[in-house]
């Protein structure tokens, strides 16, 4: 994106603040469906978890996604922004009963991932059609926090148990008409694509009432000049030749469904600061900006790389900093990264800060969150406000008032 955007956007509406420029989705959007077309019947769902705001929602929408959601909360903000219910398909993990029965009556899909629940699902509505996650014992992802098909994770029904599943619908207490699958986020390496789209399509051949196959997320995008990525070309040829040898062998036709998040909106993320001090501190240059881990967690959670340009002075002289947020934790952005000549008041740009940014956001400190801003044709829109004083007070009750 133009710094001279990003700059106006910051004198405009302040900082800290998450800029998103649409242009950059629908191209993803479209990059994806391109390799995606030699796929017969397919279908784009995005994972709201990783940018739900209501404006980013609609427009994705408006692209043609489906929604991946994953709470009760994501569920009817997706009905809220258009998504017909049809194509909403609901996967939650450790949730009450009571959610899952108010997702069932809002009509949308249902992807269980627990032979517990499945069991209370059957006793309240009796014998339905959903899908299922499985869970596919591969270690795979950029981190260990986002790493989730192992055989300890929490998500998922392992493979021990897929006889309980198919003894359920031989005696026509369930109908189970898909599976899912997702091993985790940041993969590299297609060989865990492949093993994963293998045992997937091979654990299908056991289920009689299969119509489709979900694949999850899991694509990863570089982050910065020479950084690893997916090769989709070849994650699709992957996936197109197992379809067809099970459609070949069972002679019908599977719908695939995709549950890109990154992928779609996270180089659309910019998250712009201001430096509040140049910090000298023994041998080491501290950058302090207006924000902190609340506002983007990322680095901090997950070890995430995030380029950091300074916009005030994009091609000054490189000089080494760690870069760090107000919050009173050891709240560190980056170490020892090489940014061009800062100083007070100087506008620091955090790239790659479309996914899981705000969203992953919090009022610690009891600090506020940031505005939203999205780029659409070549002009600023807010979609969020500043949260202010009022907002973080808001719902708290005052005894002794």
């Amino acid at each position: 994106m133009d710094i001279k955007i990003l700059k106006e956007a910051a004198l405009k509406f302040g900082t800290p603040i998450y800029l998103y420029d649409l242009k950059i989705i629908e191209n993803q959007f479209k990059k994806l469906n391109k390799e995606l077309s030699v796929l017969e019947n397919y279908k784009i769902h995005f994972a709201a978890k990783s940018l739900s705001n209501i404006s980013i929602l609609k427009f994705i929408s408006k692209l043609g996604a489906g929604l991946d959601a994953v709470s009760i909360e994501e569920v009817k903000i997706g009905l809220k922004c258009g998504f017909n219910k049809n194509e909403i398909l609901y996967t939650p993990n450790g949730v009450s009963f009571e959610e899952i029965k108010e997702a069932f009556k809002l009509g949308v899909k249902i992807n269980l991932d627990s032979i517990e629940c499945i069991k209370d699902f059957i006793n309240e509505f009796g014998s339905q059609s959903i899908t299922v996650r499985i869970n596919p014992g591969i270690y795979a992802g950029g981190n260990e926090n986002v790493s989730v098909g192992h055989p300890e994770s929490k998500f998922g029904i392992p493979e021990t148990r897929i006889n309980e599943l198919l003894d359920m619908e031989i005696k026509g207490k369930i109908k189970i008409t898909g599976l899912h699958i997702h091993t985790g986020s940041d993969i590299t390496k297609n060989n865990q694509f492949k093993e994963g789209i293998k045992k997937i399509f091979s654990i299908a051949r056991d289920f009689k009432n299969i119509k489709s196959i979900d694949l999850g997320g899991g694509i990863k995008i570089p982050y910065y000049d020479d950084d690893t990525s997916t090769n989709l070309n070849d994650y699709v040829k992957e996936v197109s030749n197992e379809l067809n040898k099970f459609e070949s062998e069972f002679n019908k036709k599977l719908k695939l469904i995709f549950e890109p998040g990154k992928f779609l909106v996270s180089d659309c993320g910019f998250f712009i600061t201001k430096v509040n001090y140049i910090k000298s501190s023994n041998a080491k240059d501290f950058i302090q900006v207006d924000s902190g881990f609340n506002h983007l967690l990322r680095p901090t959670l997950y070890g995430s790389y995030h380029e950091i340009v300074n916009l005030s002075n994009p091609e000054g002289k490189k000089k080494e900093y760690d870069v760090v947020g107000y919050i009173c934790e050891k709240d560190t952005f980056a170490y020892k990264r090489k940014i061009s000549e800062t100083k007070k008041g100087d506008l620091i740009c955090f790239k790659n800060a479309g996914a899981y940014g705000f969203t992953m956001s919090s009022n610690y400190n009891s600090r506020s969150r940031p505005a939203e801003v999205c780029l659409l044709d070549n002009k600023l829109h807010k979609i969020r406000e500043t949260e202010t004083i009022d907002d973080l007070l808001s719902g708290q009750i005052d005894i002794f008032n």
